[in-house]
């Protein structure tokens, strides 16, 4: 139900589509499952058994047989080979406020949760690309990619900001009488 059908879409037998999702211009092989929530726009092309799920918009974009975009990702301008799966909050950094790029993400790579992947820029065949990484050079086959500062703990540090901004809160409440 609630699902938006705009010019050009091609919808192969046991496909599935779920509930208000928004397709136009796109292919769907047979037995992809979209949505829910999901958004197909031109170019989107989904080979057979691909998965692209909540939350998910693909632009322009190739998604191989098997391949799993899965939650709140976007992929534009991209192919993402056959069995790959695409974590959760994944994008594709595809315009540098001038220019597309394109990123190709190889046969069963694996992209981890949270991560960008700033085109132009190839994941290899079988790459893994590990959770929250930002990835601005090429992986090659098999290789693992990790793109992120290291965390750093601060003992004591929290407790501190927490009562700095307490405080500067309450002078600007007795400045002004407001808690905005």
């Amino acid at each position: 139900p609630n699902v938006w059908f705009g010019p050009g879409v091609k919808i192969a037998t046991g496909a599935k589509i779920h509930a208000f999702s928004h397709i136009e211009g796109a292919t769907i092989a047979s037995n992809c499952d979209v949505g829910p929530f999901a958004r197909l726009r031109p170019g989107a092309d989904l080979k057979q058994k691909a998965k692209v799920g909540n939350f998910c918009e693909v632009k322009q974009a190739v998604i191989e047989e098997g391949a799993k975009v899965n939650h709140l990702t976007y992929i534009g301008d991209a192919r993402v080979g056959a069995g790959a799966n695409i974590g959760a909050g994944t994008i594709t950094c595809n315009y540098d406020g001038y220019s597309k790029f394109f990123t190709d993400i190889g046969e069963g790579a694996f992209v981890g949760s949270n991560s960008s992947l700033v085109a132009p820029v190839t994941i290899g065949k079988g790459g893994y690309i590990a959770s929250g990484s930002v990835i601005t050079e090429s992986v090659p086959q098999d290789a693992l990619a990790f793109g992120r500062a290291r965390q750093k703990t601060i003992p004591g540090k929290g407790k501190e900001l927490r009562e700095r901004f307490a405080s500067a809160a309450a002078a600007k409440k007795k400045a002004t009488g407001s808690d905005h």
